[in-house]
């Protein structure tokens, strides 16, 4: 499948390398790699889920809506 792609592997850097179907120990780095590239933060998410402030009301944690996010939160989101 890959010599079907009308361009080479890792002709450019502003665009993630494409998973043919074959070696995906490889492409699972070299995603990695690129997404950290962007923000460390991304590939975080990616692994851990994305973070969504939230608060407790009678022992239940509630997500916070979006309008009373603070600052931080948004930054860390």
């Amino acid at each position: 499948m890959a010599e079907k792609l009308p361009f080479g592997e890792d002709d450019s850097i502003n665009m993630p390398h494409l998973f043919c179907g074959m070696n995906y120990q490889l492409w699972k780095v070299r995603m990695k790699i690129f997404v950290e590239s962007i923000h460390r933060g991304i590939w975080d998410a990616i692994v851990n889920g994305p973070f969504v402030p939230k608060f407790e009301k009678d022992y239940v944690f509630i997500e916070k809506p979006w309008s009373q996010w603070t600052e931080s939160e948004t930054k860390k989101a």
